[in-house]
């Protein structure tokens, strides 16, 4: 088939490397326009821009996926179907109905749970121990389209955001080449409307959504930091300066060494196994990893040999 690719991020990749071996003819690739990034704010290409150009693939970049010079030059590129994975932006219906078999999403999770932009972090922060990649036929509405395909995996203790999706980029490169087989065998996939009553919601992640509560319990601040690591990272205040924390592991109890209960956010332990322990507000939490303001990522042990932490020091 002719494949008119969306996409950005590297989540994307797997599914746009996987078309042309599977036989499929990519006509194109729309992606997001380049944006500064990184410490150094340089502009670079997306990702996705980048691999396809490496493949000979012509690349569009428009600001707005509404844009009327754009939809003439995807019309020109004469798809069969459209295949979006993680491309960032709303698509309108006309741009959706403008191949002959229409448009199909590889999206993060099993629909109709967590739909929106972060399916993969919240299925880690909300502590749930399965998840997966549905390619569901796109609909005006967001995630909601009837689903063409599912296909589970769980989610381990040590799972994080990152390592998650980097699991599901690859099933969902998979199942969407199985399921592009079975729409080009004359369009015969069968499609699912989904329970839409029964519909949660993962909204985009921030800095505000990143911060560790440390009066909630030690597993739901373990999720969270699994969650959101490496991108955005789960933060913390200690002396007023943010400090994003990495690796954790759900501990016992919520007392200091003397035997005193503790308030959330006290550092307990500042050495031993792990080397970092702090109180929640149910429990204590286990930090393998920190990440200082300006500085890298660090085991626990070098950053508090570096800054001298004590069991008087409390995170907010």
């Amino acid at each position: 088939m002719r494949i008119l690719f969306w996409g950005t991020p590297d989540f994307a990749l797997p599914s746009l490397a996987a078309l042309a071996p599977a036989g499929h003819d990519v006509v194109g690739v729309v992606t997001r326009p380049s944006r500064p990034k990184g410490r150094g704010r340089k502009t670079g290409p997306t990702p996705v821009k980048e691999f396809a150009q490496t493949q000979g693939y012509p690349v569009l970049a428009p600001e707005s996926p509404r844009d009327d010079l754009f939809e003439e030059a995807a019309r020109r590129m004469r798809p069969d179907v459209s295949v979006v994975v993680a491309y960032g932006r709303i698509l309108p219906s006309r741009v959706l109905d403008l191949p002959p078999l229409g448009s199909v999403n590889v999206h993060a999770s099993l629909l109709p749970a967590l739909r929106g932009a972060a399916p993969v972090n919240w299925a880690v922060a909300l502590g749930h121990h399965e998840t997966g990649v549905t390619i569901m036929r796109m609909v005006k509405e967001m995630d909601a389209g009837p689903i063409l395909a599912q296909a589970p995996t769980p989610i381990g203790p040590e799972d994080t955001g990152s390592s998650l999706s980097s699991r599901l980029s690859e099933i969902g490169a998979q199942l969407l080449v199985k399921t592009l087989a079975e729409l080009g065998a004359g369009g015969r996939a069968r499609e699912v409307e989904q329970d839409h009553g029964a519909a949660t919601y993962a909204p985009k992640v921030d800095r505000k959504s990143a911060r560790i509560d440390w009066t909630r319990s030690a597993r739901s601040v373990a999720n969270l930091i699994r969650g959101m690591d490496a991108v955005p990272g789960a933060w913390t205040l200690l002396a007023s300066q943010p400090v994003k924390l990495f690796r954790p592991v759900v501990l016992d109890g919520g007392r200091d060494s003397a035997g005193a209960a503790t308030e959330p956010g006290q550092m307990l332990s500042v050495g031993g196994e792990p080397d970092l322990v702090v109180a929640t507000g149910g429990g204590t939490v286990g930090i393998r990893e920190v990440q200082p303001a300006g500085k890298r990522r660090m085991a626990s042990a070098a950053w508090l040999r570096g800054r001298g932490a004590s069991q008087a020091d409390r995170f907010e």
